[in-house]
């Protein structure tokens, strides 16, 4: 069972979501905060796998309550529901080791699937979020082991090889190239490929 606990200002949202989400086999809602500092006393109480947490709350953010959960080297996995598509809350978010970043407006049924694909450990960000978070294309977009994956891809290496070098699965490895051709905004790796070599973000 997936143990999860909500952070949201937003008494009807915060009642609607814990309905949605308790009506799934596998999730049930433990605790409900109206502020980050209640979120992070739930959290630490509670010991939930998932925290969802909207960012603009009172008393502290959920940012803030993100930040601390991070410092503390808390176990739960972070999910900020936003309606805020801004550069710095999403790079505060990635630093605080957040592992979803999605909009409010996503269909229920997209946050369901969200939460076990963070479960099984991979990170979910809204391609909107990202998009604007990179319009400045001066700074690479890729992570760091995003821009290894992509290193490799130009060294003609096979995905399986990657894998094999990486201590990856070859999904993940796939995962990772598939995220790299988003963030580009290309279509195939040797455009992927020939558009970070041409920034310079290339080592």
């Amino acid at each position: 069972m997936i143990r999860i606990v909500i952070a949201e200002d937003q008494g009807m949202l915060l009642g609607a979501m814990k309905s949605l989400l308790n009506m799934e086999e596998d999730m049930e809602v433990v605790g409900l905060a109206k502020n980050g500092e209640e979120a992070i006393h739930l959290v630490e109480q509670l010991q939930p796998d998932i925290c969802i947490m909207d960012i603009e709350m009172p008393v502290k953010t959920g940012l803030d309550a993100a930040e601390h959960l991070y410092s503390t080297q808390s176990e739960c996995k972070i999910i900020i529901l936003t309606t805020f598509a801004r550069p710095g809350y999403f790079e505060r978010a990635r630093k605080a080791g957040v592992k979803g970043y999605l909009l409010k407006d996503s269909p229920i049924e997209e946050l369901v699937q969200s939460i076990r694909t963070i479960i099984g450990g991979k990170r979910i960000y809204a391609p909107e979020l990202v998009d604007f978070v990179y319009e400045d294309e001066s700074e690479n977009p890729l992570t760091d082991r995003e821009s290894q994956v992509l290193e490799l891809v130009a060294e003609g290496k096979t995905t399986k090889e990657i894998a094999s070098e990486l201590y990856l699965s070859t999904g993940t490895v796939r995962n990772y190239i598939s995220t790299i051709l988003d963030k580009l905004g290309v279509g195939n790796r040797i455009e992927a490929i020939s558009r970070f070599k041409e920034k310079g973000w290339n080592k």
